[in-house]
């Protein structure tokens, strides 16, 4: 055997296995070591690390995020009536030597055990609302809930429940428009409400605004009747002056103004004795 040969072949041995006893963590990543079987050490941090061929197995699990997106589920609420639930969960591995106690390292089963807790939960949860309550807005209180029943799973299964959210929750096609009707009967009477009130603010205002109004007329006209009476006495003492200065003179000027607004027009006619007191000076011919 040539010596090229006999180095050859210890190092390819040796090369195999160091190949095998070699494995690699990486940071989304963590894992398990198995001796013969059974779990031996599973606290690796990121990097190289070494085992035993043979007498040592690895197996990985992810760190990251993992999704349960559940086919549409239908549940019965308080009324007996059904509602189509679309459902997703955002969970992780927290305890892998849990985890693989617990499922065998299947994040398949794993699956499977956590959508049976998430079922029998949402079950109950909507078994104990109407529909207009789950379809109106009590989500975001059930899926507390919700979570709240997931709190030991990490020390059940070795996994904590981050989230779980709602894609639609979907009535089905003979309850849909039941509840339809009924939201829109209830929104009706609110707007009727608020109508009502609306109506009534108004009646108030215009009602206030009149007697509002009648008071000033009423206040106007008061202070105009007393302007005016102002008025007329004053109007009656420059009268009275002026007939006592010169009273034949003042009676003279207040026939000449009626005869004036009397025969303004040519057609003007009245009835009236020659000799009556209105024309008094068209009888006197000479004036003093």
């Amino acid at each position: 055997m040539p010596t090229s040969t006999k180095i050859a072949i210890p190092l390819l041995i040796v090369f195999i296995i160091g190949y095998f006893s070699v494995f690699k963590i990486k940071e989304y990543e963590q894992a398990i070591v198995f001796e013969f079987g059974s779990i031996s050490r599973s606290d690796f941090e990121p990097g190289l690390h070494f085992m035993i061929p043979i007498m040592n197995r690895v197996q990985k699990f992810e760190k990251r995020l993992l999704n349960l997106d559940q086919e549409p589920q239908r549940f019965l609420t308080i009324e007996k009536k059904d509602v189509i639930v679309d459902y997703y969960v955002k969970w992780r591995i927290t305890d892998v030597t849990a985890f693989y106690t617990a499922t065998r390292g299947d994040v398949l089963y794993a699956n499977g055990l956590l959508g049976q807790r998430i079922n029998r939960a949402l079950r109950d949860e909507f078994g104990a609302r109407t529909v207009q309550e789950v379809v109106a807005g009590e989500r975001s209180q059930i899926l507390d809930v919700v979570k709240q029943t997931t709190a030991n799973l990490p020390e059940e299964l070795g996994i904590f429940v981050v989230d779980v959210r709602t894609k639609r929750i979907d009535l089905p096609s003979e309850v849909s428009n039941s509840v339809y009707e009924r939201m829109r009967a209830e929104r009706n009477r609110v707007a009727k409400d608020f109508r009502a009130r609306g109506s009534e603010a108004a009646e108030r205002i215009r009602a206030n605004a009149d007697r509002e109004r009648e008071v000033i007329l009423a206040n106007a006209y008061r202070d105009a009747e007393i302007i005016r009476g102002e008025g007329d006495a004053q109007a009656t003492e420059v009268y009275a002056a002026a007939f006592n200065q010169d009273r034949e003179f003042y009676s003279f000027y207040r026939s000449l103004n009626a005869y004036q607004n009397s025969f303004s027009g040519s057609s003007d006619i009245m009835l009236i004795e020659p000799e009556s007191e209105f024309f008094k000076y068209f009888n006197q011919s000479v004036g003093r």
